[in-house]
């Protein structure tokens, strides 16, 4: 893209930005909800793009008038000044069209929602499910120090620990944009807590990311969903909740069953469920998408292909291995403690680089 395509890209995006906030003040778009939160959340992904061209713009000019300078001026300093000037700013120009290209490639508009978070035990027995477990930890180590809140939705616990199942929903900014690239199978190699000979085994768990569907998202015939209410357990059979309030919702025209019990008002369960149903329903379009995009980017999974292995959990070398982008560390006690930024980093870049590639930029 050249130098003044892309400024006559930026301008029309500034104009459209700038039509988007007086919309927005509109006391008639203020009061249709729904095409106010539309039209607010278009504005704020188009302002970082707007902030970019303004700087760009003004390198751009920063340029020119160093180029005349050099051109008219006779006094040595202020040429070689002139010079400097001229030779940083074309220095910066190329990395800045780069970003801007990077900012122009439309993002996944569920990038911004929160996620609901899948664990599952696979193959390995006992073994898989405390894996699960060692997984909840490490996101919820994540969670945390991205100042991140993370709920458990529904769990059904391993026999020697762990969990054979847990859901999660996790809330804050940017959540689904970040987790979406830990979908797929992770692979343990260790020696069990339940093996006497020191052997290595290899287990693995399942991981899913869903964005979680806003209300506005998707809508919801209450007449479809049948409600069933049962009495919810504690861990390992304790606590046991004598009142009727876990919550079962199935939508009778897909089939889909979501439960919470974690609450101990029936109503809290309810909401919780209704949010869930409405984020499964709304993923079986998105799973759509998602199945397309996998197809070009080696750094996603589809939700149709969750069998796909992604990662290497090796205990006795203390390493991990990212099959996606062939990346290997060897700290594994640290990542399991939560430090994945780096690795999601990587992740994120080798996207934005295939990315780059489908646009054609």
């Amino acid at each position: 893209m050249s130098e003044n395509n892309l400024l006559s890209k930026l301008s029309g995006i500034k104009e459209k930005f700038e039509g988007l906030s007086q919309q927005i003040s509109d006391p008639a778009v203020m009061a249709d909800m729904k095409k106010y939160i539309q039209l607010n959340k278009e504005y704020k992904e188009l302002e970082p793009i707007v902030e970019a061209g303004e700087k760009f713009r003004n390198l751009i000019g920063n340029l020119n008038s160093a180029k005349e300078i050099l051109m008219t001026e006779k006094d040595e300093e202020m040429r070689e000044m002139a010079k400097e000037e001229v030779a940083q700013i074309e220095e910066q120009i190329p990395i800045m069209e780069e970003q801007i290209k990077l900012l122009l490639i439309p993002a996944d508009p569920q990038d911004s929602k929160n996620a609901i978070l899948e664990i599952r035990a696979g193959a390995g027995g006992d073994e898989a499910s405390i894996f699960a477990g060692d997984l909840l930890r490490l996101y919820s180590k994540f969670a945390e120090k991205k100042g991140w809140k993370l709920e458990i939705t529904s769990q059904s616990e391993g026999t020697s620990g762990g969990f054979k199942e847990v859901i999660c929903k996790i809330s804050g900014s940017g959540v689904y944009g970040v987790l979406k690239y830990e979908s797929g199978v992770h692979r343990v190699q260790r020696v069990p807590q339940t093996e006497t000979q020191g052997r290595v085994h290899t287990s693995a768990a399942s991981v899913a990311v869903l964005p979680e569907a806003e209300e506005f998202d998707i809508e919801l015939n209450i007449s479809d969903i049948r409600k069933d209410t049962f009495c919810s357990s504690g861990p390992g059979g304790q606590s046991v909740n004598t009142t009727y309030s876990a919550i079962r919702l199935t939508h009778i025209p897909s089939g889909i069953v979501v439960q919470c019990q974690d609450e101990k008002s029936q109503i809290k369960n309810y909401d919780k469920a209704l949010a869930e149903l409405r984020t499964r329903l709304y993923n079986l379009e998105y799973e759509k998408y998602l199945n397309e995009i996998s197809a070009k980017r080696k750094t996603m999974v589809s939700t149709g292909d969750r069998s796909a292995k992604i990662r290497t959990y090796n205990y006795p070398q203390s390493r991990l291995t990212d099959h996606r982008i062939n990346y290997t560390m060897y700290n594994l006690p640290v990542f399991m403690d939560g430090e994945i930024q780096d690795l999601i980093d990587k992740l994120q870049i080798a996207e934005n680089s295939e990315r780059l590639k489908e646009s054609g930029n």
